[in-house]
């Protein structure tokens, strides 16, 4: 696991950092603060242009082959660009469900067509990209899927409901699982599709969220039709595409989080030494103390488990249980930050955005509303333990 950055890599860091330092927009820096890579709903039209623009210089999708619109580059040049956009406290990527899912699992699977059609478009943030995965009655038993895709000539009719699908109410594609063989055993019988949302048929309604965001949503297909071509990876091999999307969905989650965790760990020390307990400083009281210690080892073993998932990418090998357990540990340690921050505040945690008493604007308040959903996207807590458990320790399923 040696790290130590070759000529090359080095110069491919300071050509990011040059860049950011040039174009980075300095009012987003307040927004970030909070370690919430969760864009705002007034923030989209602004995170479409900043997306653009770093594929204009060339710094979004740095692993895909250069025919897709990438530069080619190996996951180690993508480490230094999430690490130097962390440190920069740089805005996210908006289209990050295509750019780190969709994308990638095209150029596994996609036809020709496919590969021509959809990724650069996706690159350039012109078309953004949501998942139709979770239901009402199927979310971590994702294979119980109900949502139906019955073939009528070249086209197939959808009738069903997804749910907690982030994006859909900007979003003009999504990676849709239907069962289309009902007979088969629940594994087999689904299929992979790339649904324009802009069809007839196709009702998106948000979920208002205690954050006061609208970031998810149900979505429901009413006879809404799509033609055979949009199948991706063949016709009942959806659940081998689809868990190809899952691996790259973590992977994408797993980039750059750990130095983003660190830059929070940063602004929550810095809370603690603007903040006071029992009437001294904060960060004079030992038992402060000790949790922002074991916040900061926490941030070092997280780094240290990323490593190891990258080690296995620059080998060509496919990351394994390594990438569930960086994201429990992710999640653990995010919430334990995020609750730290509401202990340092003490009664003004209580005031939100809007609020002239509000600590940073209730900047601290958001991200802690919003890191309780953190155990649930991309994989539940539960799920990572189950995998953790029979992959690692060899534990029996069920």
């Amino acid at each position: 696991m040696d790290f130590t950055l070759t000529p090359e890599q080095q110069s491919f860091r300071d050509e990011v950092r040059s860049w950011l330092e040039k174009n980075l927009p300095k009012d987003w820096t307040s927004r970030v603060q909070a370690a919430s890579d969760v864009p705002r709903e007034e923030a989209y039209d602004f995170l479409r242009q900043w997306q653009h623009k770093m594929y204009d210089a060339g710094f979004v999708g740095l692993t895909w082959p250069k025919e897709s619109g990438g530069r080619g580059l190996t996951f180690m040049e993508e480490m230094i660009l999430q690490e130097e956009m962390a440190l920069a406290k740089a805005p996210p990527v908006l289209n990050i469900l295509a750019v780190g899912m969709a994308g990638p699992t095209i150029n596994a699977y996609g036809t020709e067509e496919q590969k021509k059609r959809y990724p650069p478009k996706m690159l350039s943030c012109e078309e953004i990209w949501c998942q139709g995965y979770s239901e009402p009655n199927s979310g971590s038993d994702l294979a119980a899927l109900q949502t139906r895709a019955v073939k009528d000539g070249d086209h197939y009719v959808i009738n069903g409901q997804k749910v907690w699908t982030s994006l859909a109410h900007i979003a003009d594609y999504m990676m849709l699982l239907a069962r289309t063989d009902p007979d088969l055993p629940k594994h087999k019988g689904i299929t992979y599709f790339l649904l324009d949302m802009h069809s007839p048929g196709v009702t998106v309604k948000p979920l208002k969220q205690i954050t006061g965001d609208a970031e998810f949503n149900e979505v429901y297909f009413d006879n809404v039709r799509i033609h055979e071509s949009q199948i991706l990876g063949g016709l009942n091999n959806g659940w081998a595409v689809g868990l190809t999307t899952l691996m790259y969905e973590r992977l994408a989650l797993g980039f750059g989080l750990q130095v983003r965790l660190r830059i929070a760990l940063d602004g929550l020390v810095d809370l603690a030494r603007r903040s006071s307990k029992n009437g001294t400083p904060a960060t004079k009281d030992p038992v402060t103390r000790q949790k922002l210690a074991q916040l900061w080892i926490d941030t070092e073993v997280f780094k240290y488990t990323g490593a190891r998932a990258i080690t296995k990418l620059l080998k060509g090998e496919l990351p394994g249980p390594e990438a569930s357990t960086g994201k429990m540990m992710w999640v653990e340690g995010h919430q334990r930050l995020q609750e730290m921050a509401m202990e340092l505040e003490g009664p003004y945690s209580q005031l939100t955005k809007g609020s002239r008493w509000a600590v940073e604007n209730g900047l601290w308040q958001y991200g802690f509303l919003r890191s309780r959903a953190n155990s649930i996207e991309g994989g539940t807590t539960e799920i990572q333990r189950n995998i953790i458990g029979e992959r690692v320790l060899g534990l029996p399923k069920g």
